[in-house]
């Protein structure tokens, strides 16, 4: 009993004293000391006066300006970047934004403009980007040309203009995006492009209009770095009109919603007469397809052909010496023989994603293909137990390879001897059956970038990744460790080079000391979603200036002697694990208050314990853990009855000596 006194005692004495200390609520979200605030949705009518007048990026979407003028903004004068999506801005008066010289980029998305003032962009020496996407806009001398010398992008989407003729004196010089997606223009005349003829490279949407006409020799006189005619319903309007254009890329693609015609190959002669590099024709059907429908592609470089319903590329197809990159992903292939590679000799890069049917690789498929440097074969479930030399054989320029999102998959010894140039290998998500006691990536000496998440790897395997000498990058995300536990001992010591590794969702419990140790060359290590203890903080303690993510782990107390292995990382995460915020760990939350510049995830970094800071965040807590005003009362007491207690105790024994003397 006088043991629990004495413990009741001690426990009074030294209780914390735990209260929150909350910041004062500025509304705004502060992303960049005095630079960067976030207002979004908070109901605003008027410019917090919490703002510092040195913000220079302020998003101040969906909240309440029905009219905006010279005074609302002008505190602010170094403002870059301001958005101000669906404030109900109805109107803006003259001189807004005189004084905002430095302004580069202004977005009115979604307000319903009524007025704007001619003056009303002056003052911006160098705005550039100006959005005015779902305004209302009907006519373009609605738009304000005064000082607009320096724009680069305007975006007019989603508007009810019908015609793309600008002001006589609108500065199209140094343009270089004009969006006019989802309005009402059906037809260009001569007249509409003669406003754009000072702009080079030019990328003009169209995409979502149906333009039923184009009058001959319009795009003549401009050299367009892009043109969006997506969603047209006749493509021949399209090509006629195009006549004698010329045209970095070309994107003529539909969509599932759309009952346009059939792409015809007379149709598509009409490519003949333009100058075209990339094109762009997805989701349509053709009405007859064989090698003359390619007769016109001999400039094309880039052809994307996805979810055209295609089931197979005819052979003998002339004059594609020129094409560099072939999209052919979500067609409806068995074998991938049946794309005709031999077709494309100068190919460089292959996507076939996401077949609708499953893909067999077959052999030998894309021998022909000798220059082919990027390989996207992903989402296809593709399955096969002896990858991948027969398949990808005679490919020695591969640089990356996507087999990702596939069935399972055998590998044998140097799995990829016809790729020993691989750069990249992404695997994630396709079930691994190493069929050796060897490294199947052993000959892959400049493999830089290696994905293995959830490949269900054998992880006891210390050579699996043997013969990787310039390997920077590894995912093993999802792959378990026996017994939750990376050994001394692993299959990371044959990787030195590695300077990212991710270890996330792996199921840890603990990491030896010694498991990284040779891992000189680390910048970025995540250990996120496991279940970690503070015990495995030690692993890294070698490691200097390192990203470190040990979010949603089982850390709950960090003791001081790991607090110098935190010190010395330039960026920690600790978010989402069940911290205690009693005195238990005050050293630890001392430091993270003096270090709240080098951490990520703080609004995620809350308490777990006790109760009563439950969700808190550690920022946010202050711990009173020396001896508060009842505590030295009761130590007072304590002292008291312990000195009367300790006097009588000397008496009697005192008495006892002397009564036998």
């Amino acid at each position: 009993m006088a043991f629990d006194v004495s413990c009741f005692f001690w426990v009074v004495l030294f209780s914390a004293g735990c209260k929150v200390i909350t910041s004062l609520d500025q509304m705004c979200i502060e992303k960049e000391a005095n630079k960067t605030y976030n207002c979004e949705n908070l109901g605003l009518s008027e410019i917090p006066d919490t703002l510092p007048n040195t913000t220079e990026f302020l998003e101040f979407s969906f909240n309440f300006l029905p009219t905006i003028h010279n005074g609302t903004f002008s505190r602010l004068m170094n403002l870059t970047f301001l958005d101000l999506t669906r404030c109900q801005i109805n109107w803006i008066h003259e001189d807004t934004f005189q004084s905002h010289h430095q302004l580069n980029t202004l977005v009115l998305t979604g307000n319903p403009l009524i007025f704007m003032a001619e003056t009303s962009l002056n003052g911006p020496k160098s705005l550039k980007h100006l959005f005015l996407i779902q305004t209302g806009i009907s006519n373009l001398e609605f738009i304000p040309v005064h000082n607009l010398e320096n724009l680069e992008s305007l975006y007019l989407g989603s508007n009810h203009i019908s015609s793309i003729k600008f002001p006589k004196d609108f500065p199209a010089r140094n343009l270089k995006v004009l969006d006019f997606q989802n309005n009402a223009i059906h037809y260009l005349s001569r007249e509409d492009m003669r406003s754009l003829e000072q702009a080079t490279n030019l990328s003009l949407n169209f995409n979502g209009n149906d333009v039923k006409g184009i009058e001959l020799g319009a795009f003549g006189s401009i050299v367009f770095q892009s043109l969006n005619f997506g969603g047209t319903l006749n493509l021949s309007v399209i090509f006629n009109g195009l006549q004698n254009s010329t045209t970095q890329s070309l994107w003529l693609g539909t969509f599932e919603d759309i009952d346009d015609e059939d792409i015809s190959s007379a149709m598509l002669k009409g490519l003949c007469e333009m100058s075209v590099e990339s094109l762009n024709l997805q989701k349509h059907h053709f009405s007859d397809f064989s090698s003359t429908t390619f007769q016109c592609f001999t400039q094309i470089q880039e052809l994307d052909l996805t979810a055209t319903h295609l089931a197979g590329l005819p052979s003998g197809i002339k004059g594609l010496n020129l094409l560099k990159k072939l999209v052919l992903s979500v067609n409806h292939f068995d074998q991938l023989c049946q794309i005709s590679a031999a077709n494309f000799p100068s190919l460089t890069h292959l996507y076939v994603r996401g077949n609708v049917k499953k893909l067999h690789l077959g052999v030998g498929c894309l021998e022909k293909l000798g220059n082919l440097q990027t390989l996207d074969l992903s989402h296809n479930d593709i399955e096969a137990s002896d990858c991948c030399n027969l398949q990808l054989r005679n490919l020695s320029h591969l640089q990356t390879l996507n087999l990702s999102h596939n069935e399972l998959l055998g590998l044998q010894s140097q799995a990829f001897k016809e790729c020993p140039r691989l750069e990249l290998l992404d695997l994630a998500f396709t079930r691994l059956h190493i069929n050796a006691p060897q490294s199947p990536f052993q000959n892959l000496h400049f493999l830089q970038v290696l994905n293995l998440t959830y490949c269900f790897l054998d992880t006891s395997n210390q050579h699996l990744l043997a013969g990787l000498p310039d390997l920077r990058h590894l995912n093993l995300k999802g792959n378990h460790f026996q017994d939750g536990t990376i050994m001394k001992t692993n299959l990371l010591q044959t990787v030195g080079s590695l300077e990212i590794l991710i270890l996330s969702s792996c199921g840890l419990l603990s990491i030896d000391q010694q498991a990284f140790h040779g891992l000189g060359k680390m910048s970025h290590v995540d250990l996120s979603h496991n279940s970690l203890t503070c015990d495995s903080i030690a692993s890294v303690s070698h490691f200097k200036g390192i990203y470190l993510n040990l979010a949603a782990n089982s850390i709950n107390i960090i003791p001081p002697h790991l607090l110098p292995i935190l010190s010395q990382q330039s960026t920690i995460n600790f978010s989402h694990n069940p911290l205690d915020c009693t005195c238990s760990n005050i050293h630890f939350l001392t430091w993270y208050k003096e270090n709240l510049h080098k951490l990520e995830g703080s609004e995620e970094t809350t308490c777990a314990n006790p109760p009563s800071l439950r969700g808190v965040k550690l920022s946010d807590v202050k711990l009173s853990c020396g001896i508060t005003a009842i505590g030295v009362f009761f130590l007072t007491v304590f002292l008291l009855l312990f000195t009367i207690l300790l006097f009588f105790a000397v008496k009697n024994l005192l008495r006892c000596k002397y009564r036998h003397i």
